[in-house]
């Protein structure tokens, strides 16, 4: 078995609300959802407005398929240029 793990973290300049930052991480996260098969929540940062941080995650049976599909999500994420991206990583976990 092998499992890709991703972190994303996000800044969202001129953001003012949690509101706000909720509606651009929802935009997000429903865009991945309905493309890939993935896994995907905010998972830090919840009260901080103008930062974010999305974790990703998906199972298979071949490492390159894994390593595609969240290369992928994550090439995706930057055309949706919904937020600023300060940083991410990708780890490829074999089981």
């Amino acid at each position: 078995m092998v499992i890709g793990v991703g972190k994303i973290y996000f800044r969202l300049p001129g953001n003012r609300s949690l509101k706000g930052k909720r509606q651009v991480v929802k935009k997000i996260l429903s865009r991945v959802r309905a493309k890939y098969n993935v896994s995907i929540s905010e998972v830090g940062d919840n009260d901080i407005v103008q930062r974010a941080v999305i974790g990703i995650t998906t199972v298979g049976n071949q490492e390159q398929h894994i390593q595609s599909t969240m290369q992928n999500v994550l090439d995706s994420i930057y055309q949706y240029n919904l937020a600023e991206i300060l940083d991410e990583s990708i780890e490829i976990i074999h089981l």
